[in-house]
Order: structure tokens, then sequence, then C-alpha cells
């Protein structure tokens, strides 16, 4: 047998290890959701429905020590509670959804408002979050970030490549941009170059499918040369954004900047079967009352904030 013989059988061995792998944790993955979600069931129903709690945390008690006593720690009277509230938030068991583990569902236990339960699972299903980001999302407040008229009816995602996301979907206010010290006091070029360059690597923080195009994309207009902060692509969106950052507060003319580049994107850039270029100005500090005169569609002003 010839060497490479040799070697495609190994990898032939290692590639149906590792799909079987895989299937084995879809599957135990379900099976751990559907059990923890039918005792929780099973417990509603024992008490008496929801509103016999007090009588519920009696009972869990009871039976979380002949469970503990017979299969460990996993049937505590901490955890049976957890599996109960499992059960009260997600009463409809086709709503679980296979992208989550355990894990990734305990952290979004605490979680009461339904919108923003929602939000998170969209955002695990899209952006892959392990639960160390989840939780991370959910300690910078990420929900409470977006823009209030989005955030009041969220559903959850059925179909990935069909989900409708819009550019006010993925907006938060203010931007959280992480520093590894305090830098307020530096000179307003290098702090503004500092914060691009975190904002390169921060897509997730912006949203959901954003590719970088360019930092400091130059055009080039008689003889003059622009720079945008940067540009990027966003394949849910199909359209190209624009995003310039200001180490000051909101200014009037920065629209008009901003517009520029976005009708020259638009122009000389986009396709034809790409959607209209977005704006995204991200200030210090912005006044609501002088935003609400931005007319565009296209044109978005949200916050920055510095985080050590």
């Amino acid at each position: 047998m010839k060497e490479l013989e040799y070697y495609n059988q190994i990898k032939n061995l290692i590639e149906n290890y590792e799909v079987n792998q895989k299937v084995r944790f879809l599957q135990d993955n379900h099976e751990k959701l559907l059990m923890n979600w039918t005792i929780g069931k099973l417990l509603v129903d024992a008490q008496g429905g929801m509103n016999r709690a007090k009588y519920g945390d009696e009972l869990i008690k009871k039976w979380s020590i002949k469970l503990k006593e017979n299969f460990g720690n996993n049937y505590s009277k901490r955890n049976l509670m957890f599996y109960r509230t499992f059960y009260s938030l997600f009463p409809n068991v086709n709503t679980l959804c296979s992208h989550l583990s355990w894990s990734h569902y305990r952290c979004l236990l605490p979680i009461k408002n339904e919108n923003a339960r929602n939000y998170y699972i969209n955002q695990i299903i899209l952006n892959h979050l392990s639960v160390r980001e989840l939780r991370e999302m959910i300690k910078n407040k990420a929900y409470d970030r977006l823009s209030f008229k989005d955030k009041e009816n969220i559903e959850l995602i059925e179909n990935i490549n069909k989900s409708n996301l819009t550019m006010e979907d993925m907006i938060k206010d203010p931007i959280l941009v992480k520093v590894d010290r305090k830098i307020d006091k530096l000179d307003e070029k290098v702090l503004h170059q500092y914060i691009i360059r975190m904002l390169e690597t921060r897509f997730l923080e912006l949203g959901t499918g954003f590719a970088l195009i360019g930092h400091e994309y130059k055009i080039a207009i008689n003889n003059h040369t622009y720079k945008i902060d940067l540009l990027f692509f966003n394949v849910n969106l199909n359209c190209y954004i624009v995003v310039e950052l200001k180490t000051r507060e909101y200014n009037p003319k920065d629209i008009g900047q901003l517009q520029f580049y976005v009708d020259y994107i638009n122009k000389n850039v986009k396709l034809k079967n790409h959607n209209q270029t977005i704006g995204l100005l991200i200030v210090k500090k912005k006044d609501k009352y002088v935003i609400e005169y931005v007319t565009s569609e296209d044109i978005y002003v949200t916050t920055y904030k510095l985080m050590v």
C-alpha cells in the first residue's frame, strides 16, 4: 500500500470520527434540553400550576434530597428550580433551539423580558456565540442599548438565511469600545486612530454580518483625496456601511460630510444588486433634539463609550 493511501485512510477515519462526534453532541444536547424542560413541566404540573409556587418550592426541596442521593448534584434544589423556570419561560417545547446548549439557556433564565431573551437567542444563532461571549453581551447590556423602537417586538429567528435584520436592529447606543488603559487625555488625532483600530475588530459590537473593506478608505474627486474612517460591507443587509467617528460632540455639519461619502459609494462602488449604502456617524455625545432633524433614512447617529 502506498504512503498516500495510508494517509487517506487515516484522514477518512478522523473525518468520520469528527462528524460522528458532532452528531452525538447535537443528539446529547437535544436530549438534555428536552429532559430539563420535561422535568420543569412535571414539577409545575405536580405543584398544581405556576400560581402555587410556594407549595412547589417545598415539593422541590423534598424531591431534590431523594434525587441527589440517587443521581448526584445535577438534581439539587437549585437546579430543579432552574428546570422549573426553564419550562415557565419556554412553555412551548417546539421553540427550544438546537443552537443553544443548556449553559446558554441557563444564562438566559434570569432575564424576564421576553424581547430581551429573543434578542440574545437570535445573537447566539447569528453569531455562534459561546457561553462566555453571551455572558459578556448580557453584562454589557447589549439589548438595553438598542434603539427603543426596535426592541419592543423582537421575534425569534426561524431561518438564519431569511432573517429580516435592519440596521436599526444592530445599532447600539452607546457602542462599547474596549481599551487597555485610560486614554481620554490623549491628543484628539491619536484618540481617533486608537478607537478606529478598536472598532475594526469589534464587528460583533456593531452588529451581525459586517466585513471590513477598508480603514481610511481613500476616494478621489477632482484631484482631491478624501479618507473614509471605516468602510464595511454587510452581507445580511447586502449593502456598504460608511462609518465616520468624531471624538467630540455631534455637529450638524458631520451629517453633510457623511452623506457626501455615502453618495460617492452609491455612485462609484455599489453594484446594481446591492442595496443603498448606509451611513453611521459615531460621536462622543449627541443632542437628541438636533438628531431629529436628520432626514435621510440611510443615515444613523450613535455614540461611543470607552471601557477599560
